[in-house]
């Protein structure tokens, strides 16, 4: 039974991906799951040691982008207050169009940014938002610390 329920978690949460990718364009931001890398455009326009984090999205947004949005500007106010600033930013609105081009989003995604450095967490938000908040939650912070 358990390898039933494991079976079938894995087949739903393949599901939750594809509609995910689907919804949000596919999008990638500079794909670093991994850690850190700063954009060149990123060291040219950003003077600040502040710590910023952005969440891209589309006007059009699935249960798990919104998640995303919801888990990641609750944990970085939970936890740091006014100190870091969390931004949504909608890449439809021409408005937007300088950020989206500084950063070269192409959908969805979450960056943490503090001067030339930019840590992107799309991957761990769209993974963990909806059915483990706390581990993006702890991500969020881990990675928020090591950059102040």
């Amino acid at each position: 039974m358990k390898k039933l329920i494991n079976t079938l978690s894995l087949i739903f949460f393949a599901g939750v991906m594809a509609v995910s990718a689907q919804c949000c364009n596919g999008a990638t931001a500079n794909d670093n799951s991994t850690g850190t890398k700063a954009t060149a455009c990123c060291a040219n326009n950003q003077t600040s040691s502040e710590v910023k984090a952005y969440y891209f999205h589309t006007t059009r947004r699935c249960a798990t982008c919104q998640a995303v949005e919801k888990v990641s500007k609750e944990a970085i106010k939970e936890y740091y207050g006014d100190k870091v600033i969390f931004q949504s930013i909608n890449s439809d609105e021409d408005k937007n169009n300088e950020l989206v081009s500084k950063y070269k989003i192409s959908g969805t995604a979450l960056l943490i940014v503090n001067g030339d450095k930019t840590v992107n967490l799309t991957n761990d938000a769209f993974l963990n938002a909806r059915n483990n908040p706390d581990k993006l939650k702890s991500k969020l912070k881990s990675t928020i610390d090591s950059m102040m």
